[in-house]
């Protein structure tokens, strides 16, 4: 009897210890791309809001673990560019992205003791994306199955169809505020490092159009070329070769936001010191939870 009342006391003190280490975590605020279909930084017509959730984990003062999933939709059109030669293209886009990631934090300061620290995150990100766009009726076109650079058709062993599940390298960072010991609320800008140019499905140059129209039919033809949807817009489909997007430079997403968390189990668990919010810290002293008294 003594055994058992020993290892559940064990357990209740290790989940407990585990649950302080433990941080859960909402996200909000705006997101935006860059790529071919856009040259602005957040622009106005085309910004976004996301949301996420969040698991952190401790691993020690200053050093963190996070998981996380987001949601947001990216955009870009040339009819807001201040280029005349991209207004002339006309293409646009959106796409909904999900996105998982696994970052690493790092704190400049221990906000078990202080109540702000500037802090940076890096780590690995799954994301899922299907770019579409709209016609004339407004309705919703998804793009990748249309080759609208002639992704893999047989003319263009070069260009293979890109996956709509890839891999981002998430980096940022920003400023964290301790609102009490477990509430905390930060500041944050983070980058997605993209592997893939077809987030905006713009990359390189086009194609023939006799091509897409034999493999793909006429709405690839229109929604490959739409200068000509332009009042005073050039008719003639570019010819075969010609400049279409910027193969050089990979795409990439951003999200500007806030990130809310809360710490599971309450109470302190390091030595802290100093005051918040006019209501004083341990003053150096652990706050245990005592051993449990074994009946004899």
């Amino acid at each position: 009897m003594r055994r058992i009342w020993l290892l559940g006391s064990f357990i209740l003190m290790g989940s407990a210890a585990f649950s302080q280490q433990v941080h859960v975590g909402i996200f909000g605020g705006l997101s935006a791309y860059s790529g071919d279909l856009t040259d602005k930084i957040f622009p106005k017509k085309v910004t976004n809001g996301a949301i996420g959730v969040t698991v952190n984990y401790e691993l020690m003062d200053q050093v963190m673990i996070r998981g996380g999933f987001t949601y947001t939709v990216v955009g870009g059109a040339d009819r807001f560019s201040n280029n005349d030669s991209l207004i002339a293209r006309n293409l646009a886009f959106e796409t909904k992205i999900t996105e998982f990631s696994l970052v690493g934090e790092y704190y400049f300061f221990n906000l078990s003791e202080q109540k702000f620290s500037p802090y940076l995150f890096a780590g690995l990100a799954v994301f899922h994306f299907n770019p579409y766009d709209f016609n004339g009726s407004t309705q919703k076109i998804f793009l990748k199955p249309l080759s609208t650079e002639g992704e893999g058709l047989s003319q263009y062993p070069d260009r293979k169809p890109y996956s709509l599940t890839q891999l981002a390298l998430p980096f940022g960072g920003g400023v964290k505020y301790a609102i009490n010991d477990n509430l905390r609320i930060g500041l944050e800008l983070g980058m997605r490092k993209l592997f893939t140019d077809y987030l905006d499905d713009v990359s390189s140059t086009y194609v023939d159009p006799n091509d897409l129209l034999t493999a793909k039919g006429q709405l690839a033809v229109d929604m490959s070329y739409r200068g000509d949807e332009l009042p005073g817009g050039n008719p003639n489909y570019p010819a075969k070769g010609a400049q279409r997007g910027g193969v050089n430079h990979k795409d990439w997403y951003y999200m500007l936001g806030l990130h809310l968390t809360y710490r599971l189990g309450g109470g302190d668990n390091n030595n802290r010191s100093g005051v918040y919010g006019g209501g004083k810290f341990s003053g150096g002293k652990k706050k245990g939870y005592g051993c449990p008294r074994v009946p004899m």
